[in-house]
């Protein structure tokens, strides 16, 4: 399959040879024989790292997902039990623990900080830029369809975003695509027995880290997709090739240790983490996270962009079966790939925009094979219409970005006077877009299909920064750190002998930018476990509450507006030290 594959392709840049001609000569330089200048290659790395990594710090870290994974990382770095997650000091088991360890690593190397929150999903995320490369190179052989495929995934909008944000998604991801790189590797025409058996052995470990970053789905994905295949393709011979003893063993000497750990340590893991976190997650609305049928298609749309019109083109076409009876049908495993992943979330009871993420690597990949093989003037004319759709949407938020903000973003909790500064971050973002499209339209006409797509992919890359980078100007609004700061600037340092209540409500980023947990009052959530576990460390009861406040020295309470007008109509005496639209902070004196 990658034999006949590798020759298509050949053969399509050999019938560009004429239009290559025609190409600048800087850019024909570049490029021979399917190698490129280590130079070239080395600067583009450079640049895409820079701008990769320049955001991770800048923004604070909203909630609730930045704040509640930064906040087990900090609590596991300071306690030193690197086997139960504690969440606001409560036992928190809905996850695993490898992000919690990679976070508590950098907070304890590197000092608290939101950048050392963000690292692992960014780096993890990177370093499979870097496998792309590496693999499809190691595949075919080509540079130019290694950078293709690297420039596919490094500028794709799902992938980039949800990289740059602190969840658990983007670790499953990269560890998944891990495993799909190292199958490909592992099954491909000519492999030796030893490179099919060490390939095989890194799916295991990689779908084993997977599990250790967000539970089964780790290995239930990659299984159900390979069951799939192996039906669709009625190839059983495969079985024998997925070394299944070593590889379980494997598998389990990864996994296994932490979950016996816990266990051992908390009676109420196993079955809260097994059935509430994976069964009733996925059959039941117990996490009121439910969506539409059609809840994935426009993130699918959009989060595949700007590969979109390509892979769409070419579904048809990438479906054929391909090179001799028997043979990896890689184009076929990359669909199989990304539609399982989709409707496996889409018929599941709990839906969130990044649960799809693992799709998008496949995605691009099959966008990069197949715009190998689409001519020069389709890739020009699908990159003049994204270039005409950015130009579009340019004009639409320059001419009528306020009036959009003002008639559809804006409320009582999200001021005018605090949305309007995103505006200018989206435009710049647009614009972003709209000139990579118009390079790559420049690069595809003279045949340089890696310049063209490396061009999308900047433009691309730039884009989700500056949209995320944007999104700092909300910060007041979805973060904890503002109001902090505003309270500190009133009242001095909190008294760290008194205590610091939740009331009624709890802002993930809190304990992070507080730097310690905060008692909760009234407010449940997904503490159930933990505050049954150790009921008192929270306060159940409002009145108890009250009382409680009344004989304080000294202590302090964030608090919703509403709940705040209300207890001070009621008379209970507490210091206003900070406020925005949707919080307070008091003290008790």
């Amino acid at each position: 399959m990658v034999v006949h594959e590798k020759k298509t392709l050949v053969d399509q840049r050999a019938a560009d040879a004429t239009l290559l001609d025609a190409a600048p000569a800087s850019a024909r330089s570049f490029s021979t024989a399917g190698r490129w200048s280590t130079l070239l290659l080395v600067g583009l790395l450079a640049v895409f790292a820079l701008i990769w990594f320049s955001n991770l710090e800048y923004r604070k870290l909203v909630s609730p997902d930045e704040g509640r994974y930064a906040e087990i990382g900090r609590e596991m770095a300071l306690s030193g039990d690197w086997v139960t997650p504690r969440l606001n000091d409560l036992k928190y088991f809905e996850k695993p623990p490898l992000q919690y360890w990679a976070t508590a690593a950098a907070f304890r190397l590197f000092g608290e900080s939101q950048w050392g929150a963000r690292w692992w999903p960014a780096t993890t995320a990177f370093a499979c830029v870097l496998l792309m490369f590496w693999t499809v190179r190691r595949l075919y052989g080509d540079d130019d369809i290694a950078l293709a495929a690297a420039a596919a995934l490094g500028g794709c909008s799902g992938f980039i975003i949800n990289s740059h944000i602190n969840t658990l998604d983007a670790g499953l991801a990269a560890f998944l695509t891990v495993a799909l790189l190292s199958f490909l590797w592992a099954q491909r025409p000519g492999a030796t027995a030893t490179a099919t058996r060490n390939g095989m052995l890194a799916v295991w470990a990689a779908m084993a880290l997977a599990v250790l970053s967000k539970g089964l789905i780790g290995v239930v994905l990659p299984g159900a997709i390979l069951a799939i295949y192996m039906v669709v393709e009625r190839d059983w011979r495969l079985l024998t090739r997925l070394h299944l003893g070593k590889g379980l063993i494997l598998f389990l000497a990864i996994t296994v240790p932490w979950f016996v750990a816990v266990s051992l340590a908390n009676d109420e893991f196993a079955r809260f983490f097994f059935v509430h976190e994976h069964f009733e997650r996925f059959l039941t609305k117990v996490h009121r996270r439910e969506g539409a049928w059609w809840y994935f298609i426009p993130i699918l749309l959009f989060g595949a962009m700007p590969w979109t019109p390509y892979i769409v083109l070419r579904l048809r076409e990438g479906w054929r079966r391909e090179g001799e009876p028997g043979t990896l049908q890689v184009r076929r495993l990359l669909l199989i790939w990304s539609g399982f992943i989709f409707m496996f979330f889409s018929v599941s009871h709990s839906k969130l925009p990044s649960y799809i993420l693992p799709m998008f690597p496949a995605l691009a990949l099959f966008a990069a094979l197949e715009m190998q093989r689409m001519t020069p003037t389709v890739l020009s004319r699908l990159a003049w219409g994204l270039a005409a759709v950015g130009g579009a949407l340019l004009l639409v938020v320059l001419i009528g970005g306020e009036w959009i903000t003002a008639r559809f973003f804006v409320n009582a909790r999200s001021p005018f006077e605090i949305v309007r500064h995103y505006a200018p971050w989206i435009q710049g973002s647009v614009l972003a877009f709209t000139v990579g499209a118009l390079a790559a339209v420049w690069f595809f006409r003279r045949a340089a299909r890696p310049f063209g797509m490396v061009a999308l992919a900047f433009g691309s890359l730039t884009a989700g920064i500056l949209a995320l980078n944007g999104h700092d100007e909300l910060s007041s609004l979805s973060s904890s750190y503002h109001i902090v700061r505003q309270a500190e600037a009133t009242v001095g340092p909190f008294e760290r002998d008194a205590p610091f209540y939740s009331v009624w409500m709890y802002d993930q980023t809190l304990p992070f930018y507080l730097q310690r947990p905060v008692t909760l009052v009234y407010y449940v959530d997904e503490f159930a476990l933990g505050q049954t576990a150790e009921p008192w460390k929270s306060i159940a009861d409002l009145e108890d509450w009250k009382a409680r406040w009344l004989v304080l020295a000294q202590g302090y309470a964030m608090m919703s507006v509403a709940n705040y007008e209300r207890f001070s109509q009621e008379g209970l005496p507490m210091r206003l030290l900070a406020r925005d639209p949707r919080r307070v902070i008091v003290s008790r004196r």
